[in-house]
């Protein structure tokens, strides 16, 4: 059974989402604000966070930050605020999805199946390994290294390098790139793609030249 943590001030909106999970199966844990969210994330292992930003005590952006630096959990932001900032915070911060009060339970619940089953490896290729001029993804693991030293992705990051990785020498529009990895449901625009490439290449290092612009199309990811 999957575990998810629920970081939610408001009790009717928390206790809906319980509602609604459980039923699907889900394993859920609640949190009223962000200290005990970070108190409840310490000591349990979950599958995904949904995290409130408008909290008490310890706002959502905080958390998610202290989260990071521990974990590649997935993550699903949820908050009333509707602005494109919000959203390049939250993605800055490595979340991985970004919805919007009001929101229907039903949908925020394809979402969170759609996240956890991109993190679990289920449109990655049948190969356990795959290996491009000193880079190496383990598929099983998720394990990422370059020149055998290990790299630390968040779940979108990986599973953007795996699609470029398993198209290499083929130009991938930013349209491609957003249905494949964020999914036909997301709502946002191609700006997350380049600002995903960009993180992404940061951490390549020396490996970034992997990852070639091709300029009105998208990108491509191309050996020397």
């Amino acid at each position: 059974m999957q575990k998810i943590l629920i970081i939610e001030d408001e009790v009717k909106i928390l206790n809906i989402m319980y509602d609604y999970f459980s039923k699907e199966g889900f394993e859920v844990i609640r949190a009223c604000d962000g200290i005990q969210g970070l108190e409840v994330f310490e000591t349990t292992s979950v599958d995904l966070v949904i995290l409130d930003i408008m909290m008490p005590r310890l706002d959502g952006w905080t958390v998610c930050r202290r989260i990071r630096k521990k974990s590649a959990v997935p993550i699903i932001i949820l908050t009333a605020r509707n602005h494109e900032e919000d959203m390049l915070m939250g993605f800055e911060l490595k979340a991985d999805e970004y919805v919007t009060k009001p929101f229907s339970p039903a949908v925020l619940i394809a979402r969170a199946k759609m996240l956890l089953k991109r993190t679990e490896g289920t449109i990655l290729s049948d190969s356990n390994i795959l290996k491009k001029d000193g880079l190496k993804i383990n598929l099983d693991s998720h394990n990422v290294f370059i020149d055998d030293s290990q790299i630390n992705l968040s779940p979108k990051e990986y599973d953007l390098l795996v699609y470029f990785i398993k198209n290499s020498g083929i130009a991938l529009s930013r349209d491609s790139i957003l249905n494949t990895v964020w999914g036909f449901d997301y709502f946002g625009n191609t700006r997350v793609v380049d600002t995903h490439v960009k993180k992404l290449r940061k951490v390549m290092g020396h490996k970034a030249y992997m990852i070639q612009t091709v300029f009105g199309i998208g990108y491509k990811f191309e050996v020397e």
